[in-house]
């Protein structure tokens, strides 16, 4: 009875431990992403969309409004969008990598929510 109440603490502590690296590691990760999601963005998506904006449909640019008017304003929508393309909007998947549009998605989020200064 003691040896399983023992082990129960143990493998408790195990647990915590592992979600707490898993959280530590992730976070740097989006931090080191920032660069480089400015860099792809320069490269792979300013020719339309410069400071944020739209020059094919102005109205569905990546200013905050906009992303949040078409549901588009969390990293996941993003990298959704980037990946697969809609309408006027081109896939990507076969042009980045899954970890690049992770990183440009950030930084497009970011941008939007300082205003793309």
């Amino acid at each position: 009875m003691l040896f399983k109440q023992i082990l129960k603490r143990i493998l408790g502590l195990v647990l915590v431990m592992l979600v707490e690296m898993a959280i530590a590691c992730s976070t740097p990760a989006l931090a080191a992403d920032a660069p480089n999601g400015a860099k792809i963005f320069e490269t792979q998506c300013a020719g339309c969309h410069i400071n944020g904006g739209n020059i094919i449909r102005r109205g569905k640019n990546l200013k905050q409004k906009a992303l949040k008017k078409y549901g588009m304003d969390s990293v996941e929508a993003i990298a959704n969008i980037v990946t697969n393309g809609q309408g006027n909007m081109s896939a990507y998947k076969d042009r980045l990598t899954a970890e690049e549009i992770q990183a440009v998605s950030a930084y497009v989020l970011k941008q939007a929510e300082t205003g793309w200064r």
